[in-house]
C-alpha cells in the first residue's frame, strides 16, 4: 500500500523553491484544490505596440523564435525587455 505524501513545512522561502525544483504538485492530491482562473483577455490600447518590419526581418524573427519553440511577438518582446535593460543600466 503506497503512503499519501503531504507538502512538508518549509522554513523558508528558499527551502521550499528548491524542494518545488525537484517535485511536483500532483503528487499531493490532498493538499490541492481546484479553482476557477479566469483569464482577462481585454487589452488597454496603452499595452500593444505595432511595429511593422520589412518581410525578410519577419521571416528571420519567425525562423529564429520557431527554434526557440515560441511565438515570434514573445521572442520580440523578450529581446526588447532585454536591450531596455541593458540601456537602463548603462545609463545609471
Amino acid at each position: 500500500m503506497t503512503k499519501i505524501k503531504r507538502i512538508p513545512q518549509f522554513k523558508n522561502y528558499e527551502e521550499e523553491a528548491n524542494f518545488w525544483d525537484t517535485h511536483s504538485f500532483t503528487d499531493f492530491p490532498l493538499d490541492t484544490k481546484r479553482v476557477k482562473v479566469i483569464f482577462n483577455l481585454k487589452k488597454k490600447k496603452e499595452d500593444l505596440l505595432t511595429i511593422r518590419l520589412q518581410s525578410d526581418v519577419k521571416e528571420s524573427l519567425d525562423k529564429v523564435a520557431d527554434d526557440f519553440g515560441i511565438n515570434s511577438s514573445t521572442l520580440a518582446r523578450m529581446w526588447l525587455i532585454e536591450k531596455l535593460r541593458e540601456t537602463l543600466s548603462a545609463s545609471k
